[in-house]
C-alpha cells in the first residue's frame, strides 16, 4: 500500500525530534569539560568533518564565529594534503564523525597530537577511534536514522547540528556575549539594520534644530520649519534644557493666542525623553512607540546635545 506523503514527512520529523530530545539525557561532565576547554582557548576553533558531517561543521563554525568565538571549517582531506598548516598548538579542533572511524579524520589524529592542539570529538560512537583519541568526546548517538533504509545521514546530522548549537549558545552565555557585540559582527542585511546604532541614523551638526531659552517664538517656529524634524532642542550652555515640539505649539496656541510674544523657555517641554548615541536604533524605536513621539534627542555626558533621531530616519534605513 502506498504510504501517505504527509505520514512519511511526519515520521522523518518525529524521528529527528526524538534524536535531539535524547541528547538532553546524555549531557554530562564531558560537555562541561568541552565548554571549559573552549573558554580557555587562546587560539581559534577548527571544525572538521567529511561529507554531510562536513556541511554540518561549516554551519557550526559559522555559528561560533557569529557569536564571539573565532572559528573556521577545515576540510580533512585538504588538511592531510597541506592545509594542516593552518592549525596551531593553541587552537582547539572539533572533529565530527557519526561512526568515529571516518578515514580522513582518523589519519589526522596523530598530526593533531604532534601540533599540540586539543581535540573535541562529536560522535555517535563513544568507543570509536576518534572518541578514544580526543581530549573529550561528546556523545551524539541516535537510535535510528530518519531514512527508511537507516542509511542516509538524517537524524545523525540533525543531532550533531543541534549539539553544535548547544555548544555555541553555552559559550555565548558563559562569555557574556552582548547584543552590542552581535551588532558589530552583523553589519549587513536586515539583521544588521535591526542592530543599527543610533549614531548611524541621527542628524548631527548643522542639521540639529537648536535654539536658546530666550529665543522668540517666531524664530523657534522658523528653526523647526527649516530643519523639518518636528521639534527643536532648547540648549543652555550646550546642554539640553528642553524641547519644543509641534504638539507644544498646538497646546500653547489653544491656551494663549499671543504665542509669538513668548520665548522658547515658556513653551518648551522640560526633561524630554533622550537616548545615547551608543544605544541600538531598536531602543530608540521602542521609546518612540511607548511615548507616542516621532523624534528623540541624542545626548552625551552632561546632557550635551549630540544629535536628533527621527522616526523617518528609521524608516529610511528599512529597520522598520
Amino acid at each position: 500500500m502506498k504510504k501517505n506523503t504527509l505520514d512519511i514527512a511526519r515520521r522523518v520529523l518525529q524521528t529527528e525530534a526524538k534524536a535531539i530530545e535524547a541528547l538532553t539525557e546524555r549531557l554530562n561532565g564531558d560537555f562541561e569539560k568541552a565548554i571549559d576547554l573552549l573558554l580557555a582557548c587562546k587560539g581559534r576553533v577548527i571544525v572538521t568533518g567529511m561529507g554531510k558531517s562536513g556541511i554540518i561543521c561549516r554551519k557550526i563554525a559559522a555559528t561560533l564565529s557569529s557569536t564571539g568565538t573565532s572559528a573556521f571549517f577545515l576540510h580533512p582531506a585538504e588538511a592531510i594534503h597541506g592545509d594542516l598548516g593552518m592549525v596551531r598548538a593553541d587552537d582547539i579542533v572539533i572533529a565530527l564523525s557519526h561512526s568515529g572511524e571516518t578515514e580522513e579524520l582518523v589519519r589526522l589524529l596523530e598530526a593533531i597530537r604532534r601540533i599540540g592542539s586539543k581535540l573535541i570529538a562529536l560522535t555517535g560512537s563513544p568507543a570509536s577511534t576518534l572518541a578514544k583519541a580526543a581530549d573529550v568526546a561528546i556523545d551524539c548517538g541516535i537510535a535510528e536514522e530518519a531514512c527508511p533504509m537507516n542509511l542516509v545521514p538524517t537524524a545523525s546530522t540533525t543531532a550533531a547540528l543541534a549539539m553544535g548549537d548547544a555548544i555555541a549558545m553555552t559559550l555565548l552565555e558563559r562569555k557574556g556575549f552582548k547584543e552590542e557585540e552581535f551588532a558589530r559582527l552583523h553589519p549587513g542585511g536586515k539583521l544588521g539594520k535591526r542592530l543599527l546604532r543610533v549614531e548611524a541614523a541621527m542628524h548631527t551638526g548643522a542639521q540639529i534644530p537648536i535654539v536658546a531659552p530666550s529665543t522668540p517664538m517666531a524664530d523657534v517656529i522658523h528653526e523647526m520649519s527649516s530643519k523639518r524634524l518636528g521639534i527643536t532642542c532648547v540648549a543652555e550652555d550646550d546642554a539640553l534644557a528642553g524641547i519644543v515640539t509641534d504638539g507644544d505649539l498646538r497646546r500653547h496656541m489653544t491656551k494663549n493666542r499671543d504665542l509669538l510674544a513668548l520665548t522658547a523657555a515658556h513653551v518648551m517641554t522640560k526633561r524630554p525623553a533622550t537616548i545615547n548615541r551608543e544605544c541600538l536604533a531598536v531602543d530608540a524605536l521602542r521609546i518612540m512607540e511607548e511615548r507616542k513621539i516621532t523624534s528623540l534627542v541624542v545626548v552625551g555626558a552632561g546632557d550635551r546635545i549630540e544629535g536628533v533621531v527621527h522616526l523617518h530616519d528609521l524608516w529610511r534605513t528599512q529597520m522598520i
